[in-house]
């Protein structure tokens, strides 16, 4: 990669590590090439600190005249190069639940059909700093805040409300979307606080019960164990409904689906690898929405 490129994917990641991991090479290499770069110039192009790293002012005019021109070579290059064969190391974080969802076609058909890919996959609820950590991409489910990245739409999922038998045994079935207030819940919290339940014809049930946590899975355990009724994602308890672990409650009425989008760092032009990714997850969230 030469120069230029390698300063382009500094800016656009925030740091020389960053790059690094995103271009699969060191930081001493990224920083050799934008001191050769700096030298050939005779300008510094970067403030560095052991608290900042940015842009000089020079260094932001240079990318505002250069960044243009050298994605333009490179989108005239991918056009005239014909197909290729998606290479390198791919870095992506998914919430825990969901990667579960995903990990056996990521690690089956996605490696097979792209065996020149290397797959560092990050199954956590955290919210990771896609730039900072290097990560090429962070899939979101729900709305998301406006964190300066690019989201690419991945389409909707369902929502259902479930619990156990034992739970429903105890408890009776609710009968009505009133009824849930008298029931114990267990509870998704966001940003600390309990995500609301939100019904496709504009009600809403803020939930109490005896159990919260901040992932997928667990939410889905303690329902499975009697702690009461869940909001989950369908594709999160379809084995499960289908075993009668969990049985849908109020059934008829449908819940507000959600988002799902992955936020990457990339401008106008995303690396055949990283685009090899999101098809991928395009096709595979077009699955999930069927079960």
């Amino acid at each position: 990669m030469d120069h230029l490129s390698v300063f382009i994917r500094v800016v656009e990641a925030g740091s020389f590590t960053a790059a690094a991991r995103i271009t699969g090479t060191t930081p001493s290499s990224i920083s050799k090439s934008m001191a050769r770069l700096e030298a050939r110039l005779g300008i510094r192009l970067f403030k560095r600190s052991t608290r900042a790293f940015g842009l000089t002012p020079e260094g932001a005019v240079y990318f505002e005249r250069v960044a243009p021109l050298v994605r333009g070579i490179e989108e005239a290059g991918d056009e005239v190069s014909g197909p290729a064969d998606a290479t390198g190391q791919l870095r992506i974080s998914v919430p825990a639940d969901f990667g579960r969802l995903l990990v056996n076609a990521l690690t089956c058909r996605f490696l097979e059909k792209n065996p020149g890919l290397r797959l560092d996959l990050s199954m956590s609820d955290r919210h990771v700093d896609v730039i900072r950590e290097g990560y090429d991409g962070a899939v979101r489910v729900g709305n998301v805040a406006d964190t300066g990245l690019i989201a690419r739409p991945l389409g909707v999922l369902s929502l259902v409300l479930v619990a156990s038998p034992q739970y429903l045994g105890r408890r009776g079935m609710p009968e009505s979307i009133s009824a849930l207030g008298a029931h114990d819940h267990i509870r998704y919290m966001l940003a600390g606080r309990p995500f609301p339940i939100a019904f496709e014809r504009g009600d809403f049930v803020p939930p109490t019960g005896p159990f919260d946590a901040d992932s997928g899975e667990a939410l889905r355990l303690a329902a499975v164990n009697g702690l009461g009724i869940v909001q989950i994602l369908r594709a999160s308890v379809h084995e499960e409904l289908l075993a009668g672990k969990l049985v849908p409650v109020l059934a008829d009425h449908a819940l507000r689906p959600v988002p799902i989008q992955i936020l990457h760092a990339f401008s106008r032009t995303v690396p055949l690898r990283v685009r090899a990714l999101f098809d991928f997850l395009d096709l595979e969230i077009g699955r999930l929405r069927s079960l």
